[in-house]
């Protein structure tokens, strides 16, 4: 069933930009903010008033519940509180379905989690979601897990910083180290049990995209090829961004703290153009979080984990 009374794009980038960090309301005007986000958000309007679409998730996902269910619903949570939701699956797993709350009409906070976990429960219920994801600028949440955290700044202010010796970006040219860079993901994922479900590697066909765009660069050390670092422009959180698509170092380069270096060289390697170097980085991933904030990345907020009861 379509939402009655769904608002517009504009009213869903309004409430969005009142929920973001007040550090980032400096890089970007207000009014680029708000077209950004109303074009980000359009696509959630999409997915609530398209049953054609949703038929295509139905089949796609197919665990059951008919076209109309996957569609998203904007919703009042409760005296004040409107929501945008959405069924969702993590990786794409039909085994791990969460219920994403991707606009509120204000901010969210920890009284808040009963009545959307309720009103997440009333519309997918069919699905079974243990979890919904909430996104929070201001609040940490210590009773919740992380998801992905927002790290970012303009990349003006990055290239000052210092680089580890030895140590440069070179364009990359093609895919013909991607071997390695499997091998090298393996090997983190091997030492750390958690590490698969933080990050992954870009696919080929991804990676072959941001070498395409000519912000793939691979990292070189001791004149050795040590890694990738590369980037896409879209943007992210309604800023203009260049969003991080892989930030990776080979095992004989980790340990030896090199990855701050990494934002600061792709800040001197990609277009001065205002934007900012922004990309998502785990919660539970402590070394690259570090890493990102001795470069003078700042986090700006990120996902929770709300368990449902079932």
């Amino acid at each position: 069933m379509i939402s009655a009374n769904l608002p517009t794009p504009a009213d869903l980038a309004r409430f969005s930009l009142a929920a973001q960090h007040p550090l980032t309301l400096k890089w970007c005007s207000e009014s680029e903010r708000l077209a950004n986000l109303a074009e980000e958000h359009a696509f959630d309007l999409q997915l609530a008033t398209d049953p054609e679409l949703a038929g295509k998730r139905a089949e796609f996902i197919n665990v059951g519940p008919p076209a109309e269910a996957h569609l998203n619903r904007w919703v009042s949570v409760s005296s004040g509180l409107d929501a945008m939701l959405s069924i969702r699956f993590k990786g794409m797993d039909v085994s791990k379905p969460f219920v994403d709350i991707s606009v509120t009409s204000r901010r969210v906070t920890a009284q808040d989690f009963p009545a959307l976990i309720e009103s997440a429960l009333r519309e997918y219920g069919d699905f079974h979601p243990p979890r919904i994801r909430i996104w929070s600028a201001a609040e940490t949440f210590s009773t919740l897990r992380p998801d992905q955290r927002v790290l970012a700044a303009p990349l003006a202010e990055l290239g000052g910083g210092e680089v580890a010796p030895e140590l440069s970006l070179t364009p990359t040219a093609d895919l013909s180290n991607y071997a390695a860079a499997q091998s090298a993901y393996a090997a983190v994922d091997a030492a750390h049990p958690k590490h698969p479900g933080q990050a992954g590697l870009l696919s080929g066909e991804d990676l072959q995209d941001t070498i395409d765009a000519g912000t793939m660069f691979d990292v070189i050390w001791r004149e050795q090829w040590s890694g990738y670092a590369g980037t896409l422009p879209e943007t992210q959180l309604g800023l203009p961004a260049q969003v991080v698509q892989e930030m990776l170092l080979a095992p004989h380069a980790r340990g030896r703290s090199l990855g701050s270096s990494l934002s600061t060289l792709l800040a001197r390697h990609l277009p001065a153009d205002g934007r900012v170097l922004s990309g998502t980085i785990h919660g539970e991933n402590r070394g690259a979080l570090a890493a990102a904030r001795r470069a003078g990345r700042q986090d700006v907020g990120g996902w929770w984990w709300v368990p449902t009861g079932i």
